[in-house]
């Protein structure tokens, strides 16, 4: 079977969920747990996830968080750097970055985020649902449960597995918080009177509930009907583009394993120990094939990829929006095909050209041109921060003022100084001339600025310069900004000499 025959079957399934019914009533999906290679990897990986995602707000680098998203405040710290409102340029570029980088991934390895790395999916699935089987059990297990009536049983299993459920939101949601308002504030609105901290305390309550309503109850309908990333796929994959996929090639036509009235007793002993597709019908066991007039494909049709999907898709059906690459089905479809001594890899992580030609190109015209992209914004990212300095200083001239004339020949010009100090320690400042270096400068309120850490300053001073270095009207101007004697920043500014 080629890819243009298989395309042409019936493609129902694309009209609708699996999640939903013709009436739009929520279908309850029970997936089956998972086992195998690629469930250990994820498992392990999801260790390491919980660890950074829960150990980040405890680290500090200087008493400061370091990470920080304080959108309220405007205060953003990443890897112990702080940004602010000034630094917007940065954090537009930085979302360009992540968005090419997103198609560029998209494009290569598909969905491959979604199962792996997002967070919807490492919790729903690798906390959350193992939660689920150890105290529910399996997916049949599960499904009883449901169907059965309200005893005892069902009681305390509902109720200790929806506490665990609802603790786990709480945690999640404290850490959340810790992301925006930082770890000590999140410890005072537990620790402190709930009045001295009411919307902090409100908000926590809120996300609680939002995030257990999601892991509880929405579960991977935010996959399949809320984030958006599944639908644009259609516009980022093409033939080449690695994804979970059913190879059609080896494994159409399907058919059944089954165990015939005549059937030798060794074979009905251990019917999966028969190596179905190098039979066809001419063989006295075409009962226990079950087939017409073909050769068999390695798919036996045993449903367990299915049965595995956490978003409840057919993968067979080719690559769907619900699809989240979380290779739960290329395990249970490794387990069978061992089981009856197939090749694995029916369903693997390949692309339609791999499955149809043999050809896996990951590098092409479209993934050539992202790379490029991605790096020409990499580069002007790194090279706006190596010119980003840890202060910022503006100098406006005073409006409406004219030169003011000294008796010793000095001439002056009044403005208005804004700092903001992007680091996290105190930082007491000094104005140096730098052109005309014979210069001076007259803080208002007789003391240098100092600058307390991730914070801003302003104040009034006036520069004085000789008139002799002057010329009538515009004069450019070169100010140094020092700290403990070493030249942080420069900014220019005009100064005005007396009209001649």
């Amino acid at each position: 079977m080629d890819v243009d025959q298989f395309y042409q079957m019936d493609e129902q399934f694309r009209d609708e969920i699996a999640t939903v019914d013709k009436s739009g009533k929520r279908i309850w999906i029970y997936p089956k747990k998972p086992g195998g290679k690629f469930t250990i990897y994820r498992i392990w990986l999801s260790y390491f996830y919980f660890i950074v995602l829960f150990g980040l707000p405890f680290i500090k680098v200087n008493g400061a968080p370091f990470m920080l998203f304080n959108i309220v405040d405007r205060e953003f710290i990443i890897f112990g750097m702080h940004f602010g409102p000034q630094d917007f340029y940065l954090f537009a570029i930085a979302m360009l970055i992540m968005l090419v980088f997103i198609i560029l991934f998209t494009v290569v390895f598909g969905r491959l985020f979604c199962g792996w790395i997002c967070p919807q999916t490492i919790f729903m699935e690798l906390l959350y649902r193992r939660i689920e089987y150890a105290i529910d059990g399996d997916h049949n297990a599960q499904r009883k449960l449901d169907k059965s009536p309200w005893n005892t049983d069902k009681i305390i299993k509902r109720v200790v597995k929806h506490i665990i459920f609802f603790g786990l939101a709480v945690i999640i949601a404290n850490t959340f918080l810790a992301y925006i308002i930082g770890l000590d504030e999140v410890i005072k609105i537990i620790k402190e009177p709930i009045s001295d901290h009411v919307s902090g305390f409100i908000s926590m309550v809120i996300f609680s509930f939002v995030f257990y309503a999601v892991f509880a109850r929405l579960r991977e309908q935010v996959c399949t009907t809320i984030c958006p990333y599944g639908r644009l796929q259609g516009v980022m994959l093409d033939n080449k583009s690695l994804v979970v996929a059913y190879d059609f090639v080896r494994g159409e036509p399907r058919g059944k394993l089954k165990k015939a009235k005549s059937m030798p007793a060794q074979v009905a002993d251990n019917p999966l120990s028969v190596s179905h597709s190098a039979i066809v019908t001419t063989d006295p066991m075409r009962d226990f094939l079950g087939v017409g007039q073909e050769k068999l494909g390695d798919c036996i049709d045993c449903r367990l990829c299915v049965q595995v999907c956490p978003t409840g898709i057919d993968i067979r059906n080719g690559t769907q929006l619900e699809c989240v690459n979380c290779t739960a089905c290329m395990d249970a479809c490794d387990d069978v095909m061992e089981k009856i001594s197939r090749p694995k890899g029916l369903i693997r992580l390949d692309s339609i050209e791999g499955i149809t030609k043999g050809e896996r190109k990951i590098f092409n015209s479209r993934t050539i041109a992202y790379s490029i992209l991605l790096f020409v914004l990499i580069v002007v990212e790194i090279l706006l921060f190596s010119l980003r300095s840890d202060v910022e200083v503006l100098f406006l001239r005073t409006g409406g003022l004219l030169a003011q004339e000294q008796a010793d020949g000095m001439v002056s010009n009044l403005y208005n100084y804004q700092l903001s100090n992007k680091t996290s320690k105190d930082m007491p400042l000094e104005f140096k001339m730098i052109e005309p270096v014979s210069g001076s400068f007259e803080v208002i309120g007789g003391k240098q600025p100092k600058v307390a850490k991730n914070s801003n300053a302003k104040g009034t001073v006036f520069i004085k310069i000789p008139g002799d270095n002057l010329k009538s009207g515009k004069n450019n101007i070169v100010i140094g900004i020092y700290s403990d004697g070493k030249l942080i920043t420069k900014v220019k500014t005009t100064f005005f000499g007396p009209v001649k």
